[in-house]
This record gives structure tokens, C-alpha cells and sequence, in this order.
């Protein structure tokens, strides 16, 4: 029996049929029932302020985990990592640096997805919300050994934008690591839980959130980056098969 010619390299075959593979679809689910868990939120909070529904459960985290003016924790190393992880420097960091790396790298097409997800989950999905929503941060209460932010911060309190951006940065990074390398994903799946759990833990441990705005911040946050991913599945998997190749010319 003859065989037809091919001229295709070991694996070539496997990696076109991977991109031609239509876009994974639980990637698609799991960010709009993420977005749809964060939209409810707000709406529920809309509907019962200033008196939110989950007043009970943020007061009693607030009760222990906040921390006052004199306390040293807040300005510690770590508190002020997650600090600095949503300011202007930072998102510099994910809106520019990064992209235009991966850009000269040859990996365009990364490079935009990182611009548009960290764009589309701090600067649009966080900001929609908490204009809309404007739920007012903890206040200090002297007498009931209570403080507000402990940092500058803006308004509305609902979602937290430190914690939106964590999670899409969390997510952006996995849809950066090829799948061949489960045992690179399997580790930034546990860097990435760490990293949202610090999130949390800081934004509340400074007043500037509530516990309940801290976690669907999160989940907000990483529904926007599996979204993102979804749409631009098959450009990163172009760019995966790529060189790392300054000034190679994109195809």
C-alpha cells in the first residue's frame, strides 16, 4: 500500500491539529459563571446598602483581622507586596512592560492578550463596579477599637481592585505557560491560590475592604482572565510554538 508524502516535522501535526481545535469551552463557562457570581453580588449589594447582606460575616472578619495605625503588620515586606501589586507602578508593569517584552520576544500575540485582560479586569470589569455599586469602605469607629483604610484609596468598595487584578494576573500567567508543561502549571496553580489568599488577606488587613468585596474581586478577577484566554486561545497557540527570538519577524 503506498503512503503519501509529508513534509510535516515530529509533532507538527499534533500542534496544527491543537490550534485548529476549537477554543476549550469549560475556559468560556467557568469565566462567565465567575462574572455572573461577581454580577450578583453587586446587584444583591445594590439592592440591600448600606446594609449589605453579608454585613454580619464582614464585620466579624473585620473584627479580627483588621488592624489600627500603631499595628506594624501593614507596613510590613509582604503586606506591602500585595499593597504595591495593584498601584499605578504595577499596572505599568501588566499593561506595558510585560506586552512589549513579549512583543519584541516575537510573541505578539501574547503580548496583546496580557494588554486586554489586564485592561479589560482592573481598568473595566473593577471600575464599572464599583461606580455602580459604590458601597462605602469600612469607617473608623474609635470607640469600638475599629479603623478605616489604613492606606490611600479611592472610592467604592465593591470589587477590590487589588484583588481583581490579582486574579487575572493569576490566570493570565497560567494561559502563558505551554500545556506541555503541567508540572510549570501545577506549581503556578499553587503560587497563584497563595497569591489570591494573600490578596485578601492584605486588603482586609488594612480596612481598605471588605472581606466579602476582597473575594469576589478574586473571582471576578480570574473570570475576566478565562475569558480573555478563551478568546484568544488560538493566537496563544501560535505564539507557543514560537522561538524566543528578538526582532523575528511574526508570522
Amino acid at each position: 500500500m503506498e503512503t503519501s508524502p509529508t513534509n510535516a516535522q515530529p509533532g507538527q501535526a499534533t500542534l496544527t491539529d491543537e490550534i485548529a481545535s476549537p477554543r476549550p469551552r469549560n475556559l468560556l463557562i467557568w469565566g462567565v459563571a465567575a462574572l455572573a457570581f461577581l454580577t450578583a453580588m453587586g446587584i444583591s449589594f445594590l439592592l440591600t446598602l448600606p446594609n449589605a447582606w453579608t454585613q454580619p460575616l464582614d464585620d466579624a472578619w473585620r473584627g479580627v483581622m483588621g488592624s489600627s495605625p500603631q499595628d506594624s503588620l501593614p507596613n510590613s515586606p509582604l503586606a506591602m507586596f500585595f499593597q504595591q501589586f495593584g498601584q499605578p507602578l504595577c499596572a505599568l508593569f501588566t499593561l506595558i512592560i510585560i506586552p512589549v517584552a513579549l512583543m519584541i520576544f516575537g510573541h505578539w500575540r501574547s503580548g496583546l492578550f496580557v494588554m486586554a485582560a489586564s485592561f479589560a479586569g482592573p481598568g473595566l470589569v473593577s471600575q464599572l463596579a464599583k461606580n455602580l455599586v459604590d458601597r462605602p469602605r469600612p469607617a473608623t469607629d474609635e470607640a469600638a477599637g475599629l479603623y478605616g483604610p489604613l492606606f490611600t484609596v479611592d472610592h467604592g468598595s465593591f470589587p477590590s481592585g487589588h484583588a481583581v487584578s490579582m486574579g487575572v494576573f493569576v490566570v493570565v500567567i497560567m494561559a502563558l505557560i505551554p500545556a506541555a508543561k503541567v508540572g510549570m502549571r501545577r506549581i503556578w496553580l499553587v503560587i497563584g491560590l497563595l497569591l489570591c489568599a494573600g490578596m485578601i488577606w492584605q486588603r482586609t488587613l488594612i480596612n481598605a475592604h471588605w472581606l466579602s468585596d476582597s473575594i469576589t474581586g478574586v473571582i471576578g478577577g480570574v473570570g475576566v482572565g478565562l475569558i480573555m484566554w478563551w478568546a484568544f486561545w488560538p493566537l496563544l497557540k501560535k505564539d507557543e510554538s514560537r522561538p524566543w527570538r528578538i526582532g523575528r519577524t511574526a508570522k
